[in-house]
């Protein structure tokens, strides 16, 4: 089982600083790598690629360095987020190609390439030239060139760019597929959903640190000293408000047309109080929903922190 290790991992360039102290391991599955454009995503992905040499500190695939480790190199495959693609080429010919330069013969590269691409759909186009594809198949010969050789550590920075909604939903399928193979993924976002669509296995950056990591449920925790928000749709929303505000944990309710919005410092406890409050008082609840126990409120509050 391959990991990938970072050891207080930093990388500047000049005055400007990409990554700050970095210690992270990735093991088999999928990872999710998230934060805004300039966070310092592109610039981990590439340090671990061996694409750019750390300032300070170590990466390694396993045991090597991939800096200057060849072989550690052939064991990852990476997708990465801008284009660099040769448009005079085809499909089939680009990602031939990258499979040769990761050790391949000519033919079984082919081989390996052509599967690439049918597994990705691009059956039908992997004989065309790169110029004329669109931007979600361009993404999926990207993809394609980072599988074909069968690695078994795999970076995607941004892979979902510009995929329609039925590309994106084979992709995803696709990257799932390879985590439960034992793959180890590390996959990079700025959009909130898509990671929690791929894996609860997150790793929060913001201006090149670190912030958070773990099980997205776990990282909920951080923000519990914060009131948390529970949204009742219901018929009598101020009944079920007068019954719940004298509750030590509540501290505010605010009303909406056919809701209230209850806040509390103790969740489990309120979540534990409404049903027995609604029957007390006759309320009829049609849905029970949290503001904040989502991905995006653990992440607008981890960064205002900073």
């Amino acid at each position: 089982m391959t990991a990938v290790v970072l050891e207080d991992v930093s990388k500047w360039y000049g005055q400007v600083l990409g990554v700050a102290n970095v210690s992270l391991t990735v093991g088999p599955g999928i990872t999710g790598l998230l934060g805004p454009n300039g966070a310092g995503k592109t610039t981990l992905m590439k340090l671990i690629a061996g694409l750019l040499r750390p300032s300070r500190g170590r990466a390694a695939i396993g045991d090597a360095a991939p800096w200057s480790d060849l072989a550690a190199r052939r064991r990852l495959g990476y997708c990465p987020e801008h284009e660099g693609i040769y448009e005079e080429l085809t499909g089939l010919e680009l990602v031939t190609a990258m499979a040769e330069l990761s050790g391949m013969s000519r033919r079984r590269a082919r081989e390996r390439a052509e599967a690439a691409l049918v597994d990705l759909g691009l059956a039908d186009a992997m004989n065309r030239r790169l110029g004329g594809y669109s931007k979600g198949m361009r993404q999926r010969a990207k993809l394609a060139q980072a599988l074909a050789h069968e690695p078994e550590v795999l970076l995607l920075d941004e892979p979902l760019t510009g995929c329609d909604p039925i590309a994106r939903e084979s992709l995803v399928a696709r990257i799932r597929d390879l985590g439960a193979a034992g793959k180890t993924v590390l996959v990079s976002s700025h959009v909130l959903h898509e990671v929690e669509a791929l894996t609860h296995d997150i790793v929060v950056m913001f201006r090149g640190r670190v912030l958070a990591e773990g099980d997205v449920y776990r990282l909920r925790e951080l923000i519990d000293e914060h009131p948390h928000r529970v949204r009742v749709e219901c018929d009598r929303p101020r009944a079920l408000a007068e019954a719940l505000i004298g509750e030590d944990h509540v501290t505010r309710a605010a009303f909406e047309d056919g809701a209230v919005e209850l806040m509390t410092r103790v969740p489990d406890k309120l979540y534990d109080a409404i049903p027995a409050a609604a029957a007390a008082r006759g309320v009829k609840i049609r849905a029970l929903t949290s503001p904040d126990n989502n991905l995006q409120a653990v992440f607008e509050y981890l960064t205002e922190k900073k």
